[in-house]
């Protein structure tokens, strides 16, 4: 059998029963626009940040919703709070105030 370099992509089913939420929630308790977001991908475009580094505030909502607290907190440090996505978001979500959300739970470890 010839390889082509193709192998099989792994499972990637998530089950949303088994994940912690606790993140999730507190980030939502504390900034209700979170919410909102409907990852659109109007903040990537105009990240600063993403020009540079691989960040993606899509990236780190995913990562949020899904439970993944430490690599939302490791996501959040890339960011530069210059602010270009919470001018440019269709739907009006305090971005910079999520990302200081998951530093302050970062250093404060509410979880």
């Amino acid at each position: 059998m010839k390889d082509f370099g193709f192998s099989p992509m792994k499972n990637k089913v998530l089950n949303f029963d088994e994940l912690n939420h606790d993140f999730h929630q507190w980030i939502a308790i504390q900034d209700s626009s979170f919410n909102l977001c409907i990852a659109c991908g109007t903040c990537a475009s105009t990240c600063s940040a993403g020009s540079y580094t691989h960040f993606s505030f899509r990236e780190l909502c995913k990562d949020i919703r899904w439970g993944n607290a430490e690599k939302a907190m490791k996501e959040s440090e890339k960011c530069m709070l210059c602010g270009k996505c919470s001018i440019a978001c269709p739907r009006n979500i305090n971005t910079r105030n999520i990302i200081k959300m998951v530093r302050k739970a970062a250093k404060t470890s509410p979880l």
